[in-house]
């Protein structure tokens, strides 16, 4: 018997909803859809959700809320993330978010966070544990550790939106804003490798936009395919090319390519980065994209 369920996860720079099937340890999608909505835009520089953003994701869930009702769900759950921990006025968002699902977000830790990602990318990996698995998002990247279940993690202050806000301003970026950004990032993510015992995991796993879009890009794509993205490898040689040609373009530029979404252009640079210090500091030779995330493990949760 299934039990068709919603799973909504709102981070620092888009929503994204899943509805699905589910039954035991099997998942049927029936809607996924993403917004870019930078909820988390300027929350690293003033501490608050900007009026805007929130306006952005509230005309986002309304389309969700609709969807919702249409087909049928019986079961939601809303999970925020990074850029709601770190507000100050996170109530106004919580408050929008009862008016337009009916439902109270919860405001996850980056360890229950790192948890419900973990169980949403192993189910169905075929690779070798002890894995590593990061979920490089807008404003944090979660990192852990485990083979059957989580066994360490632990969430660092690092993501897309907030190293292009801290260092990457000009367009492109300067050898300046780069090497300030590298120094920021090598150093949360040392830390993070060395709590979650990160090199000594058998098998990199990858989440997040960052990570499926440099995908796309490492393989050639003409257009997004999430079937040739899902459980693809890159090796590591290859994300530092990839990286390193995004951050050498101009945000026109990058918008040009045929698999960025729009509303990922100008972060793209900062998260690929993060993703190829991660490689090169994990010591993996290559990572496993995954199209399966903290999305998969809310809904999971929600049939048990």
């Amino acid at each position: 018997m299934s039990v068709r369920v919603a799973a909504v996860d709102c981070g620092t720079n888009a929503i994204r909803l899943l509805i699905a099937d589910v039954a035991g340890d099997k998942l049927a999608d029936v809607s996924r859809r993403m917004e870019i909505v930078r909820l988390g835009e300027g929350v690293d520089r003033t501490g608050m959700l900007a009026p805007a953003a929130i306006e952005r994701t509230r005309q986002a869930l309304l389309g969700y809320a609709a969807e919702i009702a249409e087909l049928g769900v019986t079961r939601v759950r809303m999970c925020a993330t990074s850029a709601s921990r770190d507000a100050s006025n996170a109530e106004d968002f919580r408050t929008m978010v009862r008016g337009v699902l009916g439902i109270d977000p919860e405001v996850i830790t980056g360890e229950q966070e790192a948890e419900l990602s973990f169980l949403g990318a192993v189910n169905g990996l075929d690779a070798e544990g002890p894995y590593l698995v990061y979920d490089l998002g807008g404003g944090s990247t979660e990192f852990v550790t485990g083979t059957t279940g989580v066994e360490r993690s632990i969430s660092m202050d690092i993501g897309c939106v907030r190293m292009t806000e801290r260092h990457l301003h000009s367009d492109p970026p300067t050898a300046a804003e780069l090497a300030a950004a590298e120094a920021d990032v090598v150093e949360a993510v040392d830390t993070a490798l060395a709590a979650v015992s990160g090199r000594s995991a058998k098998t990199l796993v990858g989440l997040a936009g960052t990570v499926t879009t440099v995908a796309a890009l490492a393989h050639d794509l003409e257009v997004y395919d999430s079937t040739r993205i899902h459980h693809s490898r890159i090796d590591t040689p290859t994300v530092a090319r990839v990286t390193d040609e995004l951050l050498a373009m101009t945000v026109a530029e990058r918008l040009a390519l045929p698999v960025m979404h729009p509303g990922r252009a100008d972060v793209i640079g900062a998260g690929a980065l993060i993703m190829k210090l991660i490689s090169e500091r994990s010591g993996h030779d290559f990572v496993i994209a995954s199209e399966h995330d903290i999305l998969d493990g809310i809904a999971f949760g929600l049939a048990v």
